[in-house]
């Protein structure tokens, strides 16, 4: 079968328009760091053509032969790496707060853990295609005992993660992955919703022992508590509300500019909340500084690509009988979708910041690339389409 074009061309649609945002956001940046005008579009555009060429190479792959140990040797490589950061010299990894997240190569940084996403969804959907194919409705006890491995994966996965690179948003983004997979993949929605509670009991598990992540829940409650409270009862708002509590920089200046950019947006160049008070404004914040030079009409167009690609995706999932690619095809649309809900809901205040880049869209060599060999694999996969 022939590769879906129109995932593809969606694909490089996105990553043009953050090349372009890439230059037109980071008017202050270059000058507070002595760069050149061009340096992050010059990189953002090096890292989307290396995106788009492995699409391009993977596209073409024969999917019996490549697609297997290829997906397979990717989880196993980068879940290693991230194991083994804890203990690399200063030399080779990157430490920012105590966190290591990327290891230094000539002229490059890489986060282990973006291709570790794409592999860690490959071998899901390739071993519950072989576990779960023939198993048919059982008892909850006998779903927790076949999908015991992969949790104890994940908790591995997590400690790596959520502990050594202090990055709780990477884990939330794997554990919706996790749980929705599991139920595309025939299991229960009684399994769904328990692992959802775990999850759950994780993720306040961390926030609790650490006193920069209650800090940051307290300072998104301070932006948010006015609007929640006014739906509560009186006496229940009058518990809940922090008095002189500090409100998040962040957030504050991210509803400004989406504010200020309106219906139509104040035009490509002239946003202002990117001059310096929107830090990060080309990374995690990208939405918002699009927002206020593309407007309301501008941002819903691009969305509209999000909306178009996650078509195709679901599309290339219903129309294929081979049950690997089906799951993988949708762990792909999970993993963009979740990063994508997630950033627009933190920028927003309606969660707290996760520090999640908006895929393909945000600055940055590892995720733009990572997203691109997960779509190649998808193109690659979709020629079995008829098996």
């Amino acid at each position: 079968m022939p590769i879906d074009k129109k995932l593809f061309h969606i694909a490089v649609a996105i990553i043009v328009v953050s090349m372009l945002a890439s230059y037109s956001l980071t008017t202050y940046t270059t000058l507070f760091f002595g760069y050149s005008q061009y340096h992050f579009f010059v990189r953002q555009t090096l890292f989307g053509l290396v995106a788009i060429g492995a699409m391009w190479y993977l596209s073409r792959q024969d999917p019996d032969t490549f697609a297997k140990p290829f997906g397979l040797w990717l989880f196993v490589i980068f879940f290693l790496l991230m194991l083994a950061m804890k203990f690399l010299p200063s030399s080779i990894v990157t430490s920012v707060g105590g966190a290591k997240r990327w290891i230094r190569l000539p002229g490059v940084s890489i986060a282990p853990v973006e291709f570790f996403k794409v592999g860690f969804v490959f071998f899901l959907a390739w071993s519950f295609s072989r576990k779960f194919d023939s198993e048919g409705p059982k008892k909850l006890w006998h779903e927790i005992k076949l999908t015991t491995p992969y949790l104890l994966i994940f908790l591995v996965a997590v400690l790596s993660i959520a502990i050594f690179q202090n990055d709780i948003g990477q884990v939330t983004v794997l554990g919706l992955t996790l749980a929705f997979m599991l139920v595309f993949a025939g299991r229960s929605l009684k399994l769904f919703f328990i692992l959802l509670g775990l999850a759950l009991a994780l993720f306040i598990l961390f926030v609790s022992i650490s006193e920069h992540r209650i800090a940051r829940i307290k300072m998104w409650w301070a932006s948010a508590q006015n609007l929640l409270l006014s739906y509560m009862p009186g006496w229940m708002a009058q518990e809940l509300k922090l008095d002189n509590a500090k409100e998040s920089y962040q957030i504050v200046n991210s509803l400004h500019a989406i504010h200020h950019g309106g219906i139509l947006g104040q035009g490509i160049g002239n946003g202002e909340l990117k001059l310096g008070f929107l830090s990060e404004v080309h990374t995690d914040f990208i939405l918002s500084g699009l927002s206020e030079e593309i407007g309301f009409l501008g941002l819903l167009l691009l969305m509209g690509l999000y909306v178009l690609l996650f078509h195709r995706l679901f599309r290339i999932a219903n129309q294929n009988k081979d049950k690997t690619t089906y799951l993988f095809t949708v762990g792909v649309a999970m993993l963009i979708g979740f990063s994508l809900l997630i950033n627009a809901f933190g920028i927003t205040s309606l969660i707290p910041i996760k520090g999640i880049a908006v895929p393909m869209m945000s600055y940055g060599g590892s995720s733009m690339i990572a997203n691109g060999v997960a779509l190649g694999m998808v193109l690659m996969m979709s020629k079995r389409r008829g098996a």
